[in-house]
């Protein structure tokens, strides 16, 4: 422990305080991380992330040690005075013990990566999951000796989170992280283009963890440019370690253990949850008397039966008190019932005309004529409708004179003897 922690003094050192090189990069500063709190980091996968302020990064390096590459990605760090966190392979472990304990010594934190880097980690059973985590943390913990190093960290392989294989890291008090962004340095691309994805992803993240490889050789190439950008562009290097009994957590704030905290001057893309209240007492303040109002109308006494109401309660919520101003009461019926006079039978009465004058013509409907059948003189004979208002005409906004009305039933007089039995002529 006392070794690590003379690491950890060692490590933030800033560009100026980095011998030989005084235009590094550096390591602004240490992050002390309670995994116990925070048991799931990195916002690819889990909300929170680390509490990072704005442009700060945090270096990661996957499935070392490989001493072809991972003495070289050393070399790049140290000369720019950066300290990172490698996730090591256990088999890799057992392979390079010396290779482990070069990551401690140069005082980057080291975390496990199960024993085998297994394929489908997501697939697993607890109890096929088990072996690979435990052995994996053995091997580490064996390569790095009696001087010790291991940080209760743990990255799935591949990002394969398991929701069993976290609860089971989270009981042994081993904070599971994920990444903010990638360079897809396990990819067959070109370094050029790990460090565009590198530079790309920080940009539009602005801060957090960025994950690399230091197995691979287009990591080697694209490091050294990386850390340069990251100088130019005002980026700064934090360097986490697990808290101890003697170096406690950095004291932060749960905002911003998240990657873009709300802030209090933007509207927030959700209401507040409100919580839920418990009242202990739901008493109700005592209602005022009459006596209290000085009222010494002795007929105002009358209403204080109504104001005894209030003290009857629904669910335990008093009814509104009922107001003593006067209601309306049923008028009481009279002695005598009143009738209404019969209307005299002179009312209903329709005059009607006597006879129809000549002037009644014009308006007249119908004008009826009997007309014979052939062949049948004995019968009664039958009724011709004719309308009037057809065989009207209008010359000069004027009637028709009678000769001309009459010689129109006339015309439809011999018509109808023409058409024989042919029945009443319509129209």
């Amino acid at each position: 422990m006392l070794g690590l922690v003379t690491c950890i003094s060692a490590s933030a050192a800033s560009g100026a305080d980095c011998p030989g090189n005084p235009d590094a990069l550096g390591t602004s500063r240490i992050l002390m991380v309670d995994p116990r709190q925070h048991p799931r980091i990195g916002t690819m996968q889990y909300p929170e992330t680390l509490a990072l302020r704005d442009h700060e990064v945090v270096l990661t390096f996957d499935d070392g040690p490989l001493p072809r590459n991972s003495d070289q990605i050393l070399g790049i760090l140290a000369a720019q005075c950066v300290k990172a966190t490698f996730f090591t392979v256990g088999r890799m472990a057992r392979a390079y013990p010396e290779g482990v304990r070069k990551l401690r010594d140069a005082g980057h934190s080291i975390g496990a990566h199960t024993q085998n880097h297994p394929l489908g980690f997501d697939k697993f059973s607890i109890e096929r999951a088990r072996p690979e985590i435990d052995d994996g943390i053995a091997s580490v913990t064996a390569a790095l000796g009696d001087g010790g190093g291991l940080a209760p960290f743990f990255r799935m392989p591949g990002l394969r989170r398991s929701g069993p294989v976290e609860d089971y890291l989270a009981s042994l008090g081993i904070q599971v992280w994920s990444a903010d962004f990638p360079a897809d340095d396990w990819r067959s691309i070109s370094a050029s283009r790990v460090y565009e994805l590198a530079m790309k992803r920080l940009e539009a993240k602005g801060k957090g963890i960025l994950l690399l490889h230091d197995i691979q050789a287009r990591t080697v190439a694209a490091l050294p440019r990386i850390l340069h950008e990251l100088k130019a562009r005002g980026y700064r290097i934090v360097h986490v370690v697990p808290a101890t009994p003697h170096e406690p957590d950095t004291p932060t704030e749960p905002p911003q253990w998240h990657l873009h905290p709300p802030s209090e001057t933007v509207a927030m893309s959700r209401w507040p949850t409100i919580p839920s209240f418990v009242f202990a007492d739901a008493g109700v303040l005592p209602a005022p008397s009459l006596s209290d109002l000085d009222w010494h109308d002795g007929k105002l006494l009358a209403f204080a039966e109504l104001l005894d109401r209030t003290k009857r309660r629904t669910r335990g919520v008093p009814l509104p008190r009922q107001a003593p101003w006067p209601r309306q009461f049923p008028l009481a019926p009279a002695d005598g019932a009143i009738v209404l006079p019969v209307p005299g039978q002179n009312v209903f009465e329709i005059q009607e005309k006597s006879t129809a004058t000549q002037t009644d013509a014009p308006y007249a409907r119908h004008a009826e004529q009997t007309v014979p059948t052939q062949g049948q003189a004995d019968r009664p004979a039958r009724s011709v409708s004719v309308d009037a208002g057809a065989s009207r005409r209008t010359v000069l906004g004027k009637p028709a004179s009678g000769s001309v009305r009459q010689r129109g039933a006339s015309q439809v007089a011999a018509r109808g003897s023409r058409l024989g039995g042919q029945g009443v002529l319509r129209r």
